[in-house]
């Protein structure tokens, strides 16, 4: 079964870093794509950054492109979300998806989903 499990998400002030991370386990794709995803409360889910286990590509939304940093560790299947800067805009659910195959920011491409991790920004 697969599966995945967010952490590190919390209360933090504005201008403030965390760190998410998301391991994944249960799985034996050749090539796989994780994914940061986010929802706030009335707002749509943003796809936040992903990356490729194969070739390390990565992708990063408009609004978070130089204040997020994507990366994994393929030998313990963990994606993390280095999140700097943060600001109460960031303030949502986090979650991180996995399919098997090449990179996409397209949700819907995304067969497996962890359970989310909160992440709360304060002016």
């Amino acid at each position: 079964e697969v599966q995945l499990v967010e952490s590190g998400g919390g209360l933090v002030q504005a201008g403030g870093s965390l760190r998410l991370s998301c391991a994944a386990s249960g799985f034996t794709f050749d090539g796989y794509a994780i994914g940061w995803f986010r929802q706030a409360p009335g707002k749509e889910r943003e796809g936040v950054s992903s990356i490729s286990s194969s070739d390390g590509n990565t992708y990063y939304a408009c609004s978070v492109k130089g204040q997020f940093t994507i990366s994994s560790d393929n030998a313990k299947n963990t994606v993390y979300l280095q999140m700097n800067s943060l600001k109460p805009e960031d303030t949502a659910g986090y979650y991180c998806a996995l399919r098997d195959g090449s990179l996409t920011r397209n949700a819907l491409e995304y067969h497996y989903w962890g359970q989310g991790t909160q992440v709360t920004v304060s002016s």
